[in-house]
């Protein structure tokens, strides 16, 4: 008797003589496989491997229409997985020119007729083991790729967090909620999601904009917490937290912590390529880092600091819009209004 698991096999039998069909069935069925199937017609079996692949395929060379080599050829084109599922061709043909068509074209074994049940049998439990301890071997694969995606993902989660705890860190020191960071990752993923970008491409410039400023950690209180305006050297000392950040995140293999570091590098660069750290302009500025500047913008002037009052939300979107074709990306800049609406602060 065959093995339990290799019971519920589909095995399709593909023969232009009836009788051949319902013979490999006599010899297979008291061997306890239950999902046989036959047909006398190749271009038939063609369209139920690709509807129901079978498990194993066994079948005839010389068949009118479509030979069985052809049918292997047609098969091995058109199943993603053919290399998995194994043939047995059971033929009347015995020169080696046959069987060495038949083996190159994808079979896996080869008898001729008349057969002895007992090897039918042998040869179609070997060929299903050979299969199933494939799928095992794929299975185990599969898990193991993906035990390695989940342990990637918690390494880039960790990582990202002491990322955002040093962030806070930074941002505490003039925001004593921490909470700018957080309301800015969230208006640059709305606008990522206006503009039209994808979930997952959203969800990442979430995730990646609340770093936007983690540079600040490396300023001193002295010129970061200044109440009033900074002049050209504290200014240009200021300018550097946009360096440092992209220092701080660069390097990283994980696409949360490239983005950041896209992100804090540039979202001081302006339009009109006046901004920093280089002076780029238009374009080329990446897109995400171009999000975060308007979110940024907004969020900064709606809220208090040490150095400023905060804004209305009115005159904070005036401000934006005198900012477009300048410092903000334009077309970005008329989605967010179009989007704004007056009295909201976040």
């Amino acid at each position: 008797m065959t093995r339990a698991r290799y019971a519920e096999a589909r095995i399709l039998v593909v023969d232009d003589e009836p009788a051949n069909v319902e013979l490999v069935r006599a010899i297979l069925t008291p061997a306890g496989y239950r999902d046989i199937r036959g047909t006398t017609d190749a271009f038939e079996a063609l369209g139920m491997c690709l509807v129901e692949p079978p498990d194993l395929l066994i079948l005839d060379l010389r068949m009118p229409g479509m030979s069985g080599s052809e049918l292997l050829e047609r098969l091995r084109e058109e199943l993603a997985d053919f290399c998995l599922r194994p043939s047995l061709v059971l033929t009347s043909e015995r020169s080696r020119e046959a069987k060495r068509r038949a083996l190159g074209t994808g079979a896996r074994d080869f008898l001729t007729k008349p057969v002895s049940p007992t090897e039918v049998r042998l040869r179609v439990a070997n060929l299903l083991e050979m299969r199933f301890l494939h799928l095992a071997l794929q299975q185990k694969n599969d898990l193991l790729q993906a035990t390695v995606r989940a342990r990637t993902a918690e390494l880039e989660e960790a990582r990202l967090e002491i990322l955002e705890r040093l962030a806070l860190a930074a941002e505490w020191r003039d925001d004593d909620t921490g909470e700018h960071i957080r309301r800015v990752g969230r208006l640059a993923a709305d606008l990522a999601r206006m503009l039209g970008l994808g979930s997952d491409e959203a969800a990442l410039i979430g995730r990646a904009a609340p770093l936007h400023d983690v540079g600040k950690i490396g300023i001193h209180d002295s010129i970061l917490l200044k109440p009033g305006p900074l002049d050209a050297r504290e200014f240009e000392v200021m300018r550097a937290h946009t360096t440092i950040g992209g220092e701080i995140l660069s390097g990283s293999r994980f696409p949360s912590l490239r983005a950041a570091e896209e992100i804090a590098r540039h979202h001081h660069e302006n339009w009109d390529g006046s901004g920093y750290p280089v002076g780029l302009a238009g374009e080329t500025i990446p897109l995400r880092a171009r999000i975060v500047a308007i979110a940024d913008m907004f969020d900064s002037l709606t809220h208090e600091r040490v150095y400023k009052a905060a804004w209305t939300s009115e005159a904070a979107l005036a401000e934006i819009r005198r900012a477009a074709g300048s410092k903000l990306d334009p077309r970005l800049t008329e989605l967010f209004l179009s989007r704004a609406r007056p009295g909201s602060r976040a």
